[in-house]
């Protein structure tokens, strides 16, 4: 059977995929379609067609369509901690200024990757959810964790369990990025929008009689 998936693959692919090539490639397309046509139209026949490659070579990477999603997600989130951790590298010390830096990149983010990041939420609360995908959203929530804690101990921050002054921070931020992805901003609050965004994070963060 592997001879002939193999057999076959040469022969339909415009392109000989070398070890683990196949996967990443599998990632991008469907990845496309998600983005194109959602997540009804996602099949690993489909995908096996678009690419050129056997009905069966999928298979070896995903055992159906649900794996496939769910590498999508943990793909999505991997992508995010690091657009989010990259936003810190310059943004200095101050928590106003790496909130801001946070913030833009969270909010660019789903504006670039709006139906991927509706998988990546779904997905996030299946209790079946691997352990990588649980790592993964672990991994980039810690990120704001360490954003705010960081402001507590340099004062710039109210005190409180980091829940209680993260969990704010987060909802303000998801609440107004969810709306501008899906287009629901009047064009005048759109454009400056994001900046009162802030002003009003920052408001809810800062320590008791420095709001």
């Amino acid at each position: 059977m592997h001879t002939i998936d193999t057999l076959a693959l040469m022969q339909t692919s415009p392109r000989r995929y070398h070890h683990g090539d196949l996967r990443a490639a599998l990632l991008a397309r469907a990845e496309e379609t998600l983005r194109e046509k959602g997540t009804a139209a996602l099949s690993l026949r489909e995908l096996a067609r678009d690419l050129g490659v056997s009905h069966a070579a999928p298979s070896r990477h995903f055992k159906d369509k649900q794996a496939l999603l769910d590498a999508l997600a943990l793909v999505g989130y991997e992508r995010l901690t690091r657009v989010m951790a990259e936003s810190q590298a310059d943004a200095g010390e101050a928590f106003r200024k790496r909130l801001e830096a946070m913030v833009h990149a969270y909010v660019g983010f789903c504006l670039d990757n709006a139906v991927l990041l509706d998988l990546m939420y779904s997905i996030k609360h299946d209790p079946e959810a691997s352990e990588a995908l649980q790592e993964a959203t672990r991994q980039w929530s810690e990120l704001i964790e360490v954003l705010v804690s960081d402001g507590q101990r340099s004062g710039e921050v109210r005190e409180g369990s980091i829940e209680r002054v993260g969990v704010p921070v987060f909802a303000t931020l998801h609440g107004y990025a969810d709306l501008a992805a899906t287009g629901m901003l009047p064009p005048e609050i759109a454009e400056h929008g994001l900046d009162e965004v802030i002003a009003f994070m920052l408001r809810g963060c800062a320590p008791d009689g420095r709001a």
